[in-house]
């Protein structure tokens, strides 16, 4: 299959690009800074571009068959729109593209699994330090529900940079109001890959965790 990972330079992305090439895929990756992607392989392609940018997209998506977002960043104090706007031009050029597949990362913590990321995040991390940022991945899973395309949306616990153990638990329901649950950022991406040959979540939201 060819897929497209937006943001392959963070830990997840990175696992989506080394976990997909040993699966067999065709691999795109667009990143800001090329040279942060330190993967190489006949199999992988990596495009300069921004996913505030139409026209880099535009190119990213010629031809593929899904994509995989694990779109990021680490401004969290200020009040912020790149993820939904990000998402949105994605949304928007998949569309024009005939591109149907889309799996996103989110958190737990937003949406119906608010406060489901334990007591430290519900009454600390989330509303001193990260509220503008699950602001706009509420809004950016919004986008993804009004979309259209076969899209699913994968929501994490507390990420980690654990070794693939390929067991984890996957569906609704998940995370804990007083503990803070854990998921490697190689599960995660595991989890997203396999589920572009199950489609189990089709049109739907799954929370993962150990």
């Amino acid at each position: 299959m060819k897929i497209l990972v937006i943001g392959g330079t963070g830990g997840t992305g990175r696992e989506l690009i080394r976990q997909g090439l040993e699966q067999g895929q065709e691999v795109t990756v667009l990143a800001r800074k090329p040279s942060r992607v330190k993967a190489e392989h006949p199999r992988l392609k990596v495009l300069k571009g921004n996913v505030l940018h139409v026209s880099a997209l535009e190119e990213a998506l010629g031809g593929q068959e899904a994509v995989l977002c694990a779109l990021g960043h680490k401004r969290f104090i200020l009040p912020t729109s790149t993820l939904s706007r990000g998402t949105q031009n994605i949304l928007d050029v998949m569309q024009r593209k005939g591109v149907n597949r889309f799996l996103c990362i989110t958190s737990l913590g937003i949406g119906d699994s608010r406060f489901r990321l334990g007591l430290y995040y519900t009454l600390f991390t989330i509303p001193f330090i990260l509220f503008f940022y699950f602001k706009d991945k509420s809004k950016q899973e919004d986008l993804i529900r009004k979309s259209g395309l076969d899209w699913t949306i994968v929501r994490p616990g507390q990420l980690t940079n654990g070794k693939k153990r390929a067991r984890y638990r996957h569906g609704p329901g998940l995370g804990h109001y007083i503990f803070t649950r854990m998921i490697s950022r190689a599960d995660v991406a595991h989890f997203m890959l396999r589920e572009l040959e199950k489609d189990r979540y089709i049109r739907s939201v799954t929370g993962i965790t150990y």
